[in-house]
C-alpha cells in the first residue's frame, strides 16, 4: 500500500538521478554505507513512522500534555515511539561513529527523518531538538560534556533542549537578562526564567539536557556579552551516574494550536525549590569561551531552521497526499459537457480546479523536498570537501533562511489547499488534514519570523563577504539554465524565463540599498521574491533530472515545474515592481493611525 506519508518514489528520484547521493559513499566519511544502507536506513525511518508515530498524532494532539504541579503527564503512545527510535540508534544516524552515531550523509538522515515529522510532528519534536543539542555539543564541548551529555543522548537515555527566549526578550536576545555567576569550581549557576521551550520537561527519558544562553555579570552589553551554559535537569556524575536534581523548575505549560504532543514550557532557573549541593542556583558548564554562545547557539539554530522547513514540508506533503488520496475516491458532480443528471458522477480529480490546487500542492511540497535535501547535501560536502569547504557554507548560508521560510508559507498553503480539496470534511476533527494546517502553521513563526529571516537575507547574507554568498548562488543558478538551454525545449523555456526574472531580481536589491531604511522594511517581501525563484531554480534543476525519461512519474514532474513556472514565478513581478519603487508606506505610518 502506497504511504501518504512521503513519496519513497519521489525521494528516490531526489536522493540517487537528481542529488546522486550513492556517490558519497566514495567520500572516507561515508565508506561504509553503500546505496543499500541508504535504501534500508529509509525503510526503516518509514515503518517505525508509520507503525509508532502515526497512530497517535490525533491522540496526542486530542490528550495534551499536562501538569498537575509536579509532575507533566503524557499518552504512553508518546513514549513507546521516543524509545522505539532510539532502540534503533536513529539519533545519531549522521553523527560520528566515535561518539555511537551511524556516520550516514545528513542528506539521507533528512530523508528519513522526514518521515517522522509528517507521521507525528509533536512526538518528533522531542528527537529533533535532542539531536541538534548533542550535534552543538559534538563540535563546541570539552571532551567530558560530550562523555557526559552526548553519548546519553546518543543512546537515547537523555533528549535536549534549546534555551533562548525570556517573556520579556522573545526574539530579541540582546535584552536577555538570565544571569550565571561563576563559581570557584569552574561551574556557574543560573538564575532566571526562559520561554516557549520546547521539550522542556518530562519523564521520557532520565535526564534532561538544557542549553541555555545566559549573560556573565560584568560582561559586554547585548549580544556580545551572551555566554553558552548546559544545564541538566539532574546532575551527571563523572561516572555518568545521575546526581541530585538541579534547580530548573516547570512554571508551567503553553498551550498551542498546533505541536499539541510536545511539551511547550516555561523554566524557571535558579529559584530556590532545589538546591543542588547546597547552594542556590541552577547549576551550569560552560560551553566553549565566555561570551561567544551566541555563535555556538547559532550551531543549532542553523540546523534547526533547516529541519523546520523539512517538518513544514513533511507536513505540507503528507497533507497532499491525503487530498489526492481522497480526490481519486470522491465522486461528486459531472464533467462539464455530461448534461443528463442521470450521469454517474465522476471522481472530483476529474474537475480542472481540483487539479489546480492539487498541482498547486504539488508544486510546493515537491519543491521544498528537493530545497531542503540539497541544503543538507551542502552539509555533506562542506564537512567532506576542505577544498571547497567555504563555497559549500556560503551558498548553504544564503540558501538556510530560505530553506526554513518558504515551506514554512507555502507548505502551509499546500495544506490550506488540502482542506479544500477535502471540501466540508477538510475542517472537521474527523479527517487528518485540518490538523496538519493547524501543526504547520507555528513553523512560520519556529527559529525565527518570515520578518528575521527576511531582515537577515537582505541585511547579512545577500552583503556579506562583498556579495560572495550570492555571487556563489548565481553561478549555480545560471549554471543550470545554461543546460537548460541545451536541453532545449520546455527546459530552456523556463531557464530563459529565470534567467531574465533572475537578473531583475539582481538589479533591484542593488538598488534597494540606495534607501536602506526603504529596503529593510519591505524585507519580508524580498524574502518572498528572492524564494520563488529559488524554488524556480531548484524546479528547473528537477526538470533536467528528468530529461529524457517515461513514464506517470516524470510526466508528474513535467507538469508541476510548468505549473511553477506559469503560476508562480510571474508572482514575483509584482513584488520586484514594489522593491524597485522604494515605496515607504510602512515608514511613514504612524501608530496613531491604526
Amino acid at each position: 500500500m502506497r504511504s501518504t506519508l512521503l513519496s519513497r518514489r519521489d525521494l528516490e528520484f531526489l536522493l540517487y538521478e537528481w542529488l546522486r547521493v550513492q556517490e558519497l559513499t566514495a567520500l572516507p566519511r561515508f565508506e561504509e554505507h553503500s546505496r543499500e544502507t541508504f535504501d534500508g536506513f529509509l525503510e526503516l525511518c518509514e515503518d517505525l513512522a508509520t507503525q509508532y508515530f502515526a497512530p497517535h498524532n490525533k491522540l496526542a494532539d486530542a490528550s495534551e500534555p499536562s501538569f498537575d504541579g509536579e509532575r507533566v503527564t503524557l499518552i504512553p503512545e508518546v513514549k513507546a515511539a521516543v524509545e522505539a527510535f532510539t532502540k534503533a540508534d536513529l539519533i545519531g544516524a549522521a553523527m560520528d561513529t566515535a561518539i555511537g552515531g551511524m556516520q550516514l550523509p545528513a542528506t539521507v538522515e533528512a530523508a528519513g527523518f522526514g518521515y517522522f515529522q509528517a507521521a507525528n510532528v509533536g512526538t518528533t519534536g522531542y528527537l529533533f531538538l535532542t539531536v541538534g543539542n548533542a550535534n552543538l555539543l559534538a563540535a563546541h564541548g570539552t571532551p567530558e560534556q560530550i562523555d557526559r551529555f552526548v553519548r546519553p543522548m546518543v543512546q537515547g537515555r537523555f533528549t535536549g533542549t534549546m534555551c533562548l527566549s525570556e517573556p520579556q526578550a522573545g526574539s530579541s536576545l540582546a535584552d536577555i537578562v538570565t544571569r550565571a555567576e561563576p563559581r570557584e569550581d569552574g561551574t556557574y549557576r543560573l538564575f532566571g526564567s526562559k520561554m516557549w521551550i520546547s521539550g522542556g520537561d518530562h519523564e521520557l527519558t532520565e535526564n534532561i539536557v538544557h542549553l541555555v544562553l545566559a549573560k556573565i555579570p560584568g560582561g559586554p552589553a547585548g549580544t556580545k556579552g551572551i555566554s553558552l551554559f548546559v544545564v541538566p535537569k539532574y546532575l551527571v556524575g563523572e561516572d555518568g551516574s545521575l546526581g541530585s536534581r538541579n534547580d530548573v523548575v516547570l512554571a508551567g505549560l503553553n498551550h498551542k494550536m498546533g505541536y499539541r504532543g510536545t511539551t511547550n514550557t516555561v523554566l524557571n532557573f535558579g529559584e530556590g525549590k532545589h538546591t543542588p549541593d547546597g547552594a542556590p542556583g541552577a547549576v551550569g558548564y560552560l560551553v566553549g569561551e565566555p561570551h561567544r554562545g551566541l555563535s555556538y547557539m547559532f550551531h543549532m539554530m542553523n540546523e534547526a531552521r533547516l529541519g523546520v522547513g523539512l517538518g513544514a514540508t513533511a507536513l505540507g506533503y503528507t497533507g497532499y497526499l491525503k487530498s489526492l488520496d481522497y480526490a481519486r475516491q470522491r465522486h461528486q458532480g459531472r464533467a462539464i459537457t455530461a448534461k443528463d443528471p442521470a450521469t454517474p458522477q465522476i471522481p472530483i480529480i476529474e474537475h480542472a480546479d481540483v487539479k489546480r490546487m492539487l498541482l498547486a500542492q504539488k508544486s510546493y511540497v515537491e519543491g521544498a523536498l528537493a530545497l531542503l535535501l540539497y541544503c543538507n547535501r551542502l552539509v555533506d560536502l562542506a564537512r567532506t570537501d576542505p577544498e571547497r569547504a567555504r563555497e559549500h557554507t556560503l551558498l548553504l548560508e544564503i540558501l538556510t533562511g530560505v530553506a526554513k521560510s518558504w515551506p514554512a508559507q507555502w507548505c502551509l498553503e499546500a495544506n490550506s489547499l488540502a482542506i479544500q480539496v477535502h471540501g466540508g470534511y477538510g475542517y472537521t476533527r474527523e479527517y487528518d488534514v485540518e490538523q496538519h494546517y493547524r501543526d504547520n502553521r507555528l513553523n512560520p513563526i519556529h527559529e525565527g519570523t518570515h520578518g528575521i529571516q527576511g531582515l537577515d537575507l537582505l541585511g547579512r547574507k545577500v552583503i556579506q563577504h562583498e556579495g560572495a554568498s550570492l555571487r556563489l548562488l548565481t553561478e549555480q543558478l545560471t549554471g543550470t539554465v545554461r543546460r537548460a538551454a541545451e536541453t532545449g525545449g520546455a527546459a530552456a523555456e523556463f531557464g530563459a524565463q529565470l534567467e531574465t526574472s533572475w537578473q531583475r531580481l539582481l538589479a533591484v536589491t542593488a538598488a534597494m540599498f540606495a534607501d536602506p531604511a526603504a529596503a529593510l522594511a519591505q524585507a519580508t517581501v524580498y524574502l518572498e521574491a528572492f524564494g520563488h525563484h529559488v524554488l524556480a531554480w531548484i524546479w528547473l534543476e528537477q526538470l533536467l533530472a528528468a530529461a529524457g525519461r517515461d513514464g506517470d512519474f516524470y510526466d508528474g514532474k513535467r507538469a508541476a515545474a510548468r505549473y511553477f513556472f506559469t503560476y508562480e514565478l510571474p508572482r514575483t513581478g509584482p513584488q520586484l515592481d514594489l522593491l524597485a519603487a522604494g515605496d515607504r508606506t510602512t515608514l511613514q505610518m504612524r501608530d496613531t493611525w491604526f
